[in-house]
């Protein structure tokens, strides 16, 4: 992959981690719901990593024209982060038809949309250390998605119980 096309590759990634960071902090911002807030405050933080990683690698790539391979070792999201953020008082507290709801279905969308950029920029990647890079931001997003696509699907299984929506 030429120089100028990394580069605007490294630019457009960390712009969506901006992006990211700003919708999750709002959403923290504007919920009334503690569990809720805790959700994207975490998801906030975590785009902030991604944010510091891109801005290194960029740096890096600015100086020695190839990605830093040896950076390519950040932490997955926690396990345990994810069943404390899906606990059965949130799940409770929630409404799938309300605000927090339609951040999460917001949220899903974006996840998917960068898991698509990081994959797709993966495949085209001609220098082995990029397209590591790349899977390895698909990957992580994809740690992400996991989450708020469950809480998602517990959300709409709720109101479906509620709604007594089962054919059983």
């Amino acid at each position: 992959m030429t120089e100028t096309k990394t580069t605007e590759i490294l630019k457009m990634a960390i712009l969506m981690e901006y992006r990211g960071k700003a919708f999750y902090k709002k959403v923290a911002d504007q919920t009334d719901n503690d569990e809720v807030k805790n959700i994207f405050s975490i998801m906030a933080d975590e785009e902030q990593m991604h944010i510091d990683f891109l801005s290194e690698q960029f740096a890096y790539y600015q100086k020695n024209k190839k990605i830093n391979p040896e950076k390519l070792t950040l932490e997955k999201t926690d396990d345990s982060i994810a069943n404390t953020i899906l606990s059965d008082d949130l799940k409770k507290k929630l409404s799938a038809s309300g605000y927090e709801a339609a951040a999460i279905a917001a949220a899903i969308d974006m996840e998917k949309k960068a898991i698509a950029v990081y994959s797709d920029r993966a495949k085209t990647a001609t220098d082995q250390s990029e397209k590591e890079l790349y899977q390895f931001l698909s990957n992580w997003e994809k740690d992400h998605l996991n989450i708020l696509a469950q809480l998602d699907k517990e959300l709409m299984e709720q109101i479906w119980y509620d709604n007594n929506f089962w054919p059983f």
